[in-house]
């Protein structure tokens, strides 16, 4: 799809030089760039969901849990490695 935006000069400049840098298009650089800040802001929100789902719950372990893990690796399991 073919779009006009405005940018302001300074980043019109700096993007042309990157582009010119990195041999790409415009076009390529600032659809690259685009599709990055989208990827980034659905990642976010994804990240904003989990905290609201799993950020009132403790992640604490229970203390059956806790036992069970000092009795699975005791410390005598730890002098055989070397």
């Amino acid at each position: 799809m073919k779009i006009a935006i405005r940018v302001p000069d300074a980043l019109f400049r700096s993007a042309d030089a990157l582009a010119r840098t990195r041999g790409v298009t415009r076009r390529w650089l600032y659809a690259t760039a685009l599709a990055e800040y989208v990827a980034n802001c659905e990642a976010a929100h994804v990240t904003e969901r989990l905290k609201a789902v799993y950020g009132s719950e403790s992640s604490a372990r229970e203390a059956g849990m806790r036992r069970a893990q000092r009795r699975a690796i005791a410390p005598s399991d730890w002098s055989s490695i070397t």
